[in-house]
């Protein structure tokens, strides 16, 4: 009985090395896999991020030109409000130099004239009635209104406003090249008029539009070294500026 017990406790001891070597291989196998499972979810979230940085790429691209578009916008507004604040002012001054006119003439004078030869009043609603037409974004009537204008009143103190709206016009229709031309009208047969450096610059939008590329360059240098004081020159050099890389 007793050798019988020896002999089980010898065989149970040369069993347990087999046995523990079974064990380890096993654990390393099931490692082995779980490792190859872990290997296999990161190459899958790798390959997700990869193609979500693509993505993201072009989004990014896409916003960057929405962002250059409501900046070009934003430029225009900025210019038509200052446009419309200097065009109030000049309106009151025109006023008050017309009334002044007519009380240096006296009576004399205005009895003379059964009446005048253009009507102050009359011309101010005409005048505002083409801007508002285009400040509604009615610009082919807006055009029209003011090539009427520029006809019936040509000696007006609006006539450079009238003529640059009339430019304004034409490149909100797409027609760059009439723009081009009423543009350069502004600027050269009224170079001290307010309206002579946008005129130059609504010239270079003009012909950078048309695809005359070093044509707008060059309008945009004449910009800035004949009026550097304007707003629109300052526009000019920021266009002129080399860009940075980011």
């Amino acid at each position: 009985m007793r050798a019988r017990l020896v002999c089980a406790l010898f065989l149970a001891a040369a069993a347990l090395p087999a046995r523990a070597g079974l064990f380890d291989d096993e654990e390393a196998r099931r490692r082995i896999e779980q490792i190859r499972t872990e290997l296999g979810q990161r190459i899958d979230r790798l390959e997700s991020l990869s193609g979500s940085s693509v993505q993201l790429a072009n989004q990014i691209e896409q916003i960057r030109g929405e962002i250059a578009q409501l900046r070009g916008q934003i430029e225009v507004l900025s210019y038509e409000l200052e446009a419309a604040q200097k065009r109030q002012k000049d309106f009151y001054v025109d006023l008050d130099h017309r009334l002044r006119k007519l009380e240096s003439q006296g009576p004399a004078a205005n009895a003379q004239s059964a009446a005048p030869a253009v009507d102050p009043a009359a011309e101010t609603r005409d005048y505002e009635a083409a801007l508002n037409l285009f400040k509604g974004g009615k610009y082919k009537e807006a055009l029209a209104a003011f090539q009427s204008f520029i006809k019936t009143y040509p000696n007006s103190a609006f006539a450079p406003s009238a003529h640059y709206w009339s430019a304004s016009a034409h490149y909100q229709l797409g027609e760059f090249k009439k723009a081009i031309e009423m543009f350069n009208k502004v600027a050269t047969a009224w170079p001290n008029d307010p309206k002579a450096p946008d005129a130059m610059l609504g010239t270079a939008n003009s012909m950078q539009e048309s695809g005359d590329a070093k044509g707008a360059r060059n309008m945009l240098e004449n910009l800035a070294e004949k009026y550097p004081n304007s707003a629109a020159a300052q526009v000019a050099k920021q266009r002129l500026a080399p860009k940075k890389r980011k």
